[in-house]
């Protein structure tokens, strides 16, 4: 790999957007490339979103040096493209911190810095942020610019469309930068994608369509009415001929572009020009995903985001073996080969869910609609009603997107739609905006779903079998991120309501829902070498309930303790004391699972330490829960301890 290398170190010197002001194009232009070494160097280390932050290197500058930041407010949509902007925002001593628990957010974060005006972390809400602030700002009669920055790939969501809509009709001063890459983290699809391709291709129409305008508001007296009008109709009759449905335009935006985002002086240029208009105003940016780097040029979809890897040959550092995305991805193209109504569904998002393989096998059967979860949520449900076998695979984060359509096109009408969820439970690095924690609380209370949870990877194969080929009716199934590992104890065929015994035991019942299953043997061994014999259990189903497995066993045992890997309230854990309650079974709890609080970025194993969840911290919660503190040389003491 080749990257320049400046005489000069510009970036040791800027510690705020105020010292852009002063410097040159050139200047700015070896800034960029320093900034460039900087992000390649440092995501080496930590992971995280190289391609997209290399793209957007030169219009990140040109923001800080056009706008008055943090007084001028930037809302960056995603925010997974802000590391260029936190080097400018006083953070770059931090970066080599970055997605590490304590260290800088890989999102914007506005209790990380001023300058974040919006936190975000999911695609296409920025255009709305951005309209109630400037709305605001006008209410109270202050004077400040909003900028919102969506890449093309966020613009396929729905709520991107809302807010252009109401934004359009907004007389109140207002910028959106289209960042067009033509990606969101895969290709991105559909008419919108084909039509902003289009425009890539018709630069004569705005450059001549510019060239009409400034000499009608520049140069011709205001009496030349004739002359004015006259040019007007040739502006219109262009846009006609060449750009036959000026979308931008006809919504009410003043639209500047295509332009190229990697030209520091034309950015500069056109967003000082955009900073004066009054209105909506559209600028539309084209850039490189991965820019500056060749590995994330050749596959930017593979260095969206990434773990760390080695700068010279772009190879990840680590191999965790086949991922739970992966299995799902094998699976179910073997599942499909012999099965031809089973369609797949993704979100911009083949390859993060393990779909690619099932894109090139299967390319009629297989549908990206975009950055568009409650589309795909209800198209999957006119699927199913037509009878295919719909399997809709998305990350839990994105999931909680589509809720209601999740309830009123797919729950209420019992429609047989597969929801394979991935990235359920801590995910880690990327932080609160994508902890999968919450599926569990609100699937669970879905009419007419099913739910299970594997705990190795064989098994999500055998629950895929299941959801798909055999049962009818809404099912979902969730998984973690990453690697797993095999279970002995797991091999018996899924059973529709039916869990199992992964390790029997006398004193205490222990209930692991899905990849929390080996932490709990782990816990079992540890509290064994106690003198306290556990009883593990694997629910398999976290809806319906195998209610005769855990009457016997909490019946046995009078104490239950509960796992899972996600929210304590309203989860797995809230269903036990359902029962439990129902059955007047006379027992005792422990839920152990996520609290009700933002859960931070970090190494996964650093997050379950912090809030008790690795084995040795879960066998002491267990010990003070049956009020034990330390070794007893046998189990007769919890068999007989009072309840």
């Amino acid at each position: 790999m080749s990257r320049n290398h400046h005489t000069i170190d510009i970036l040791s010197r800027i510690s705020g957007p105020e010292d852009l002001k002063g410097l040159s194009i050139r200047e700015l232009d070896a800034l960029g490339g320093e900034i460039r070494e900087c992000l390649i160097s440092t995501v080496s280390n930590t992971g995280g979103h190289i391609a997209s932050n290399l793209g957007v290197v030169e219009l990140t500058l040109a923001l800080h040096r056009v706008f008055d930041t943090p007084r001028d407010r930037i809302i960056w949509d995603v925010g997974h493209q802000t590391y260029v902007h936190k080097i400018l925002t006083g953070r770059k001593e931090r970066l080599n911190t970055l997605r590490q628990m304590g260290g800088l957010s890989g999102f914007p974060k506005s209790e990380e810095s001023e300058f974040d005006a919006f936190n975000t972390g999911h695609s296409s809400t920025s255009i709305s942020a951005a309209l109630g602030m400037a709305r605001a700002r006008d209410l109270v009669g202050e004077d400040y610019y909003v900028a919102a920055v969506i890449g093309d790939g966020a613009l396929t969501g729905g709520m991107a469309f809302e807010a252009l809509n109401d934004a359009g009709n907004a007389r109140t001063n207002l910028l959106i930068i289209l960042n067009d890459n033509g990606m969101s983290i895969a290709r991105n699809v559909g008419g919108l994608s084909r039509y902003l391709s289009r425009l890539r291709t018709r630069p004569l129409y705005y450059k001549t369509r510019e060239s009409i305008q400034s000499l009608i508001d520049r140069k011709l007296p205001k009496s030349g009415k004739h002359v004015r009008r006259f040019l007007h109709r040739i502006k219109a009759a262009m846009k006609s001929i060449l750009v036959p449905s000026m979308f931008f335009e006809d919504l009410g935006f003043r639209y500047f572009g295509p332009i190229d985002g990697h030209n520091l002086r034309e950015l500069i240029t056109v967003l000082e020009h955009a900073r004066t208009m009054k209105g909506p105003v559209l600028v539309h940016v084209c850039t490189l995903k991965g820019k500056g780097y060749k590995y994330a040029e050749e596959k930017p979809n593979v260095f969206h985001g990434i773990a760390p890897f080695e700068v010279e040959t772009g190879e990840l550092r680590t191999n965790g073996g086949e991922s739970y995305s992966e299995v799902f991805g094998r699976k179910i193209c073997e599942l499909a080969q012999n099965n031809p109504d089973i369609a797949a569904i993704t979100a911009a998002m083949p390859d993060g869910t393990g779909l690619n393989q099932f894109m090139e096998s299967f390319p009629k059967r297989f549908f990206d609609v975009g950055i568009a979860e409650q589309h795909a949520v209800t198209f999957a449900a006119g699927l199913a009603k037509g009878g295919v076998r719909p399997v809709v695979a998305v990350y839990s984060t994105f999931l909680q997107r589509a809720y209601d359509q999740m309830l009123h096109d797919v729950a209420l009408q019992n429609l047989h739609v597969v929801f394979a969820i991935d990235r359920a439970g801590v995910v880690g690095e990327d932080g609160e905006t994508h902890q999968g924690i919450y599926d569990i609380a609100y699937i669970k209370t879905m009419p007419n779903f099913t739910f299970m949870a594997p705990a190795s990877p064989r098994e999500l194969e055998m629950m895929l079998e299941y959801a798909v080929l055999e049962h009818r009716g809404p099912i979902a199934v969730r998984y973690p991120r990453g690697a797993g590992s095999e279970i002995d104890a797991l091999r018996q065929p899924i059973e529709y309501g039916k869990g199992l015994i992964a390790r029997p035991g006398t004193d205490v019942t222990i209930i692991a829902v899905g990849s929390f299953l080996g932490r709990a043997l782990k816990t079992a061994a540890l509290l064994e070498a106690e003198g306290v014999s556990c009883e593990v259990i694997n629910p398999r189903f976290i809806k319906p309930m195998d209610v005769k497995l855990l009457k016997q066993s909490i019946g046995k045992t009078g104490r239950v303790v509960v796992m899972e890997d996600g929210i304590v309230s309203g989860g797995f854990g809230s269903s036990v004391l359902e029962l439990i309650s129902q059955e007047s079974i006379p027992a005792r709890t422990l839920l152990l699972g996520l609290p009700d609080e933002v859960i931070p970025h970090g190494s996964r194993e650093l997050i379950y330490r912090k809030y008790g969840l690795d084995p040795h911290s879960i066998k002491n919660r267990i010990l003070g829960f049956i009020g034990v503190s330390g070794k007893k040389g046998g189990r007769s003491w919890a068999r007989n301890a009072s309840i």
